[in-house]
């Protein structure tokens, strides 16, 4: 049998502080964290196909090496982001935050370059 909610045991609505800015920058390298772990798999497994497929066809392509650096490059940026959670000096923090940030756009922008090179040599 449904019943009306007593009105009062209801907490009254209390509005929601906004988070810290250290709170959301350490949210953002929890992030660029886990997505550059994830991309360095996809990027392996993008390599392990074209060796693959290299065996089937016995061409190189130059989109090997590509991604071999763009691997790199999101592994350079999940260090960077590892190492910025767990240091303790804010300030030091900050920087390594930034770098392993623009490492990792550096290296989203390279992925879109590389799967641009990859359909052109496919074509």
């Amino acid at each position: 049998m449904n019943q009306l909610p007593n009105k009062k045991n209801e907490t009254p609505c209390t509005p929601q502080r906004e988070p810290s800015r250290e709170f959301i920058e350490v949210d953002i390298t929890i992030h660029i964290f886990t997505v550059s772990a994830t991309l360095v798999g996809a990027c392996l497994t993008v390599l392990g196909i074209f060796i693959m497929s290299r065996r089937l066809s016995h061409v190189k392509s130059f989109g090997e090496e590509l991604l071999v650096c763009d691997a790199f490059m999101f592994l350079v940026s999940c260090i960077l982001s590892y190492s910025a959670l767990r240091i303790r000096r804010i300030g030091r923090r900050h920087r390594l935050e930034q770098l392993a940030e623009e490492v990792f756009f550096i290296a989203l922008a390279f992925m879109v370059f590389i799967c641009g090179f990859i359909i052109y040599e496919l074509r």
